[in-house]
């Protein structure tokens, strides 16, 4: 929940936020800051570095694809790519990945980043929403997000159906959201983040709007019950969760989530689902 725009510094709320206002929102904000998130964030996500969240967990070891000798040759699809950090690694144990993204100017960040390596090397990317996917049925081994569309959307059942629809039987669907309990305590590095504010079981999204009422930025809360239900619903399979621990190693503040908080609350969730 860290933004920048220019003008006016918008209203913090929480109120009702529909698909299209949602869409618009976060299109909008990206488009906007873009810039500023790969500056700030960029060396820490690295060029071709597969991360699942502030934590640092790294695919590489986390594994929750699966073993990396076992997707060369697989199709696989990163929904909300930015700039296509993650696919990039994919695509350097031999998978054949296509970035996907809502927002033009994360597109252009993964561009840049191409443009420094042999065509052959580059990866695929698609400007596309999440909930209609433009893909044939069953194009895809495994799909993948780190925090990429399912916060951002009203309905993320139709983001998961659409991730369905695209995977081949036996695939692998692994997402990573901010951890349902973190919506209870203040969006804060330090030790005022650590104590309860709010319900958790409250769903009013968050909102920033600008002084005309306009969201400029949208992102919705599910509890983990929640979650698991629409991972049911939309025909999937849960077959882990995984609650990253701070690591000693990672020293350093991305928004709410510290060296201090995440020695004590999990900051990220990772839902690993099978499409059976």
């Amino acid at each position: 929940m860290i933004q920048h725009i220019e003008g006016p510094e918008p209203e913090a709320t929480r109120r009702d936020a529909g698909d299209t206002e949602s869409r618009r929102a976060s299109r909008g904000w990206w488009d906007r800051n873009a810039d500023e998130y790969q500056v700030e964030h960029g060396a820490f996500l690295g060029d071709d570095r597969f991360v699942w969240g502030p934590e640092g967990l790294d695919e590489a070891d986390a594994a929750l694809l699966g073993p990396p000798e076992t997707l060369k040759g697989q199709d696989v699809l990163e929904i909300g790519a930015g700039a296509a950090q993650c696919s990039r690694w994919l695509a350097a144990q031999g998978a054949r990945p296509v970035a996907l993204d809502l927002s033009h100017r994360q597109l252009q960040h993964a561009l840049r980043i191409d443009e420094s390596l042999p065509p052959g090397e580059r990866v695929t990317l698609v400007e596309a929403d999440a909930t209609a996917l433009p893909f044939r049925d069953g194009s895809f081994d495994l799909a993948c997000s780190a925090y990429g569309a399912v916060p951002f959307v009203a309905d993320p059942v139709a983001v998961f159906s659409e991730v369905h629809r695209v995977l081949r039987p036996g695939g692998r669907w692994v997402f990573s959201v901010t951890h349902p309990i973190r919506w209870a305590f203040p969006d804060e590095p330090g030790p005022e983040g650590l104590s309860v504010s709010g319900s958790y079981f409250d769903r009013t999204p968050y909102v920033e709007q600008d002084e005309h009422g306009r969201a400029v930025y949208v992102e919705h809360h599910r509890t983990i019950g929640d979650r698991v239900r629409e991972v049911a619903a939309s025909g999937f399979r849960l077959i882990d969760l995984v609650e990253p621990e701070w690591p000693a190693w990672n020293s350093q503040e991305w928004g709410g989530w510290s060296p201090l908080r995440g020695s004590l609350v999990p900051g990220t969730a990772i839902f690993v689902c099978a499409r059976d």
